[in-house]
């Protein structure tokens, strides 16, 4: 879909905020990691004091992060 030139920048936050969320779902799942409860921060979106609309990531269990600490670990050497 062309973007337009006058596009509510609300929706443009919201689109962008979706986008990358579904990134990070994708890259998570790559490495077997699943947050249930990611997603998009909505009020973040429609806030014109914040420069990026924020992403929920949730809670998770113990195994869970566990999987996401030795993911960012091994990523870091």
């Amino acid at each position: 879909m062309a973007e337009s030139r006058h596009e509510n920048p609300t929706l443009a936050k919201l689109r962008d905020a979706e986008e990358t969320c579904e990134r990070l779902r994708i890259a998570l799942a790559g490495a077997e990691i699943v947050l249930p409860s990611l997603r998009v921060d909505l009020a973040s979106c429609a806030t014109t004091g914040l420069r990026s609309p924020l992403l929920e990531l949730g809670g998770c269990n113990l195994a869970t992060a566990e999987k996401l600490a030795k993911a960012l670990g091994e990523h870091a050497r």
